[in-house]
């Protein structure tokens, strides 16, 4: 589960611009309307709501905007109907990629998805194709240097966290889906700066790409994460940290 975040955390420093902020809060808000659909607009009876507010707080989208999405989702009519739909994936060097989309024309969405693919050196998968090489966690993310990162592990730990991998400046944190807010809380009470937590698919194992490869991967990637229809991409890939470094220099 090594390295998980660290496409992650290049993206957050990446996504600084107004345009990409503008475009996260729009997926973000369509993740608050299904959630909405989904169970209620009642934060404390809804589970995915809960989880998908939070994470609008971690990506300093504004209060507003959220109010603004869930009321329309709790409102009658008027609204477009998204559907959740899932496709799977190869790319670069035989990596798996596993994609969750919110559309509400699937045929659409397809065709998008197809075309990245064809351009960056991938295919699409038969359902069930790659999905098997995932598996449900809950993933904090907590800020850290190497002095604390040991004491925070065990703390998460005894909290119920099910494995803890500490980086050169973070520490990702796993958890049972449904032990996330508890271990996070648990956290938070520790003061710990946790810059996401959320549920996420883990590979349950990971290929590694030399440099070339890698960044064939990663801009294949980033294409079908900008798609608008496009809420999540996963993929089992250990980015050299070589590419890493290189583009923490340029974010």
């Amino acid at each position: 589960m090594s390295g998980h975040s660290k496409w992650s955390k290049i993206k957050r420093q990446k996504g600084a611009t107004d345009i990409k902020k503008g475009q996260l809060f729009t997926k973000l808000g369509r993740e608050l309307m299904v959630a909405v659909r989904e169970g209620g607009s009642d934060p404390e009876h809804n589970f995915r709501l809960r989880l998908a507010i939070q994470k609008c707080r971690d990506n300093n989208m504004p209060r507003d905007n959220v109010n603004a999405a869930i009321k329309k989702a709790s409102g009658e009519g008027g609204s477009t109907q998204l559907a959740e739909t899932s496709f799977e994936g190869y790319g670069p060097g035989g990596i798996a990629i596993l994609i969750q989309a919110l559309s509400d024309n699937r045929n659409r969405t397809l065709q998008e998805i197809r075309s990245v693919f064809a351009r960056g050196g991938g295919n699409l998968a038969e359902a069930g194709g790659v999905a098997w090489l995932f598996e449900s966690k809950g993933v904090i993310t907590v800020e850290s240097d190497q002095s604390n990162a040991e004491e925070t592990a065990l703390w998460a730990i005894d909290a119920g966290a099910q494995d803890v991998t500490i980086e050169k400046d973070y520490l990702e944190i796993y958890t049972q889906p449904n032990r996330l807010e508890t271990v996070r809380k648990s956290l938070e009470e520790r003061n710990s700066k946790i810059a996401s937590a959320e549920l996420s698919m883990i590979p349950k194992t990971v290929v590694h790409l030399g440099e070339e490869e890698a960044l064939r991967a990663l801009r294949l990637l980033d294409r079908l994460e900008e798609l608008d229809d496009v809420q999540r991409v996963f993929s089992n890939v250990d980015f050299p940290d070589a590419v890493m470094d290189g583009l923490r220099a340029k974010a």
